[in-house]
């Protein structure tokens, strides 16, 4: 395994990508970096980031998934491992957001960002990007974002929280390499963000409606329950948790 260190790059995820097309990488190669000028969300959205101040990484994960059924247990590992990290680090009231935003009470300190390449030969490559806010202190026009220096008033050290979340991703892979994906997947269900509470949403025509979380099927879709004691299964795209 190597780690990458860049001053300033258009987006890690972009970076790995073409190093990865171009040569041969070990797996879990990481590449970090100061700043990054067009950070990557889910959905197209941007991840704005104060230079030197916070965790921007994004790492190869290869030959774990053996097919595409397996894709989501990826996301359940990835968003462990940072939660579990951060555990470790004392932050409070930690929860995942469906899909994969870790939360500290009602604020996102982590987004994540996992694309998927099949290769001829049938396997899966993964670039796991993963901005984590550590100790930026200012967040201008982002009501919902926070740190973990802003949480714990205590500052961290970025390569120690680095290589602590590559230790917990090659750990959390082994479980799905071993067909163990059902201990990453009872964790990821404690942890969902308001499981079992009454929450509002909104649907991709705009439409409101009241429905209670009832867990994420090994699709990676969320399971809601309705107002007519029906459950209604979302993809990504399809529903938005409004809080």
């Amino acid at each position: 395994m190597s780690i990458i260190k860049l001053n300033a790059i258009d987006s890690t995820n972009d970076f790995l990508k073409d190093l990865s097309r171009n040569q041969l990488l070990d797996n879990f190669t990481t590449v970090v970096a100061q700043k990054q000028t067009k950070g990557k969300g889910q959905m197209g959205a941007t991840w704005d980031s104060e230079e030197g101040k916070n965790l921007i990484m994004s790492i190869l994960v290869k030959d774990i998934l053996q097919n595409v059924d397996e894709i989501f247990h990826l996301n359940v590992a990835i968003a462990l491992s940072v939660l579990q990290v951060l555990q470790n680090c004392k932050v409070p009231n930690l929860s995942v957001k469906w899909p994969n935003d870790i939360m500290s009470d009602h604020k996102k300190i982590c987004g994540i960002l996992i694309e998927n390449s099949f290769k001829s030969d049938t396997k899966i490559e993964s670039i796991v990007g993963i901005g984590l806010n550590v100790n930026q202190q200012q967040f201008e026009n982002l009501p919902k974002a926070s740190s973990m220096l802003v949480i714990t008033n205590a500052e961290f050290d970025l390569d120690i929280i680095l290589n602590k979340i590559i230790f917990q991703i090659k750990k959390n892979c082994s479980w799905i390499l071993s067909n163990q994906s059902d201990k990453l997947w009872q964790e990821y269900h404690q942890h969902l963000f308001k499981i079992n509470v009454p929450m509002a949403f909104e649907d991709a025509n705009l439409n409101k409606f009241m429905g209670i979380i009832k867990g994420v099927s090994p699709e990676g879709r969320l399971e809601v329950a309705v107002e007519d004691d029906s459950v209604k299964s979302f993809g990504i795209k399809e529903v938005q948790i409004l809080f």
